[in-house]
């Protein structure tokens, strides 16, 4: 009996061996479940990123220079054909009272070197007269000339209030000087950026005359009051544009103020115009005149923000729940040990600091 016990005990082992070996592998199925859960943060992490890595708005093409506007040619002989109020004001001052009045004085001027030359040389002349004074001549020549400079001051005067009388602006932008390039920072839209020259090949590659092709230009939209604010952060530079009719120096610890209204977009280039060290003529200015909606499009192209709008901020990963000391997950237990917190968390200023 014992034996046919024993032989029954034996054949039962041998026979729930391949039950248990084909039972073995059953939890692999309930460990694959974490990794498939663990997966699906990671893929939101992904998603996360790559929302804040998303670029941002595409900058609208820049626009091509237009010859003979904004820019100085071999064929002229006069000033830059203006594209802003003050400009336009300037100009007609420059053509019709002071070209006007310097050819005239010129002609007399000449009329009277001749009229000495001929008259008074020492064959027409033999004996000279001995008169010395002439009251009407000294009258004549004391009082014209006040009377001219009155007649000159009026539009001149009138003309220097509008320019430094600026009307409210709608845009403003720091002009920086360094050596060797401009540096433009937009305070109420979150943007700025260094400006350096082309070189001649690249300026050529782009359509643009040497020495006046920047890498960034400085834009700004069509009908627009904008205040320009210069300063420099090394030696004194000077920031003019001729088409604009600005030049405004910029000098270390100083701001300055300009501005001008651009009513005609395009492209419009000026220079250092104050002596600033060995490559002063290889740091020039190039200002892009766009519509409005263009103008919001570079806006966005460069992560600022239009003027009332709110900073865009990227999105970030979802944050986790909080949990608390004493309280556990699915994953992590809560301790055993864990105190309530009773004292106050000190305070500092290292997040509002960089």
């Amino acid at each position: 009996m014992k034996i046919l016990l024993k032989l029954f005990a034996i054949a039962a082992a041998f026979g729930m061996a391949p039950v248990a070996a084909l039972a073995a592998p059953a939890p692999a199925p309930a460990a694959a479940a974490p990794a498939t859960a663990s997966s699906a943060p990671a893929a939101s992490e992904r998603a996360a990123n790559s929302n804040m890595a998303a670029p941002a708005a595409a900058a609208p093409a820049p626009a091509a220079p237009v010859h003979g506007i904004g820019q100085p040619t071999e064929e002229d002989y006069g000033l830059q054909q203006p594209v802003s109020p003050i400009g336009e004001r300037g100009l007609w001052f420059h053509n019709w009272i002071l070209m006007p009045l310097i050819t005239i004085i010129s002609l007399f001027v000449l009329a009277l070197l001749l009229i000495v030359i001929v008259r008074f040389r020492r064959g027409a002349n033999p004996v000279p007269t001995r008169n010395t004074h002439n009251t009407f001549l000294e009258i004549i020549w004391t009082a014209v000339p006040v009377l001219i400079l009155v007649g000159i001051a009026v539009p001149s005067i009138d003309l220097l209030h509008a320019q430094y009388d600026p009307p409210r602006a709608d845009l403003t932008v720091k002009a920086t000087g360094n050596q060797w390039y401009w540096s433009y920072e937009y305070p109420d839209l979150g943007i700025n950026f260094d400006s350096n020259i082309l070189t001649d090949d690249q300026a050529r590659a782009r359509g643009e005359p040497r020495q006046l092709a920047v890498d960034n230009r400085m834009v700004v939209p069509v009908g627009a009051v904008v205040k320009v604010i210069t300063t420099s952060t090394d030696v004194i530079h000077s920031f003019g544009v001729p088409a604009f009719w600005i030049k405004m120096d910029a000098v270390p610890g100083r701001l300055n103020e300009t501005w001008f209204e651009a009513t005609r977009p395009g492209v419009y280039y000026g220079v250092c115009y104050e002596l600033c060290g060995a490559r002063h003529g290889y740091m020039p200015i190039a200002v892009e005149v766009v519509s409005r909606e263009a103008f919001a499009q570079w806006v966005a192209s460069r992560g600022g923000h239009m003027p009332g709008a709110r900073p865009a901020t990227p999105a970030g990963p979802p944050a986790a729940p909080a949990v608390a000391a004493t309280e556990g997950t699915a994953s992590t237990p809560a301790p055993s040990n864990a105190v309530a917190a009773t004292g106050t968390p000190a305070t500092t200023n290292q997040g509002a600091t960089r």
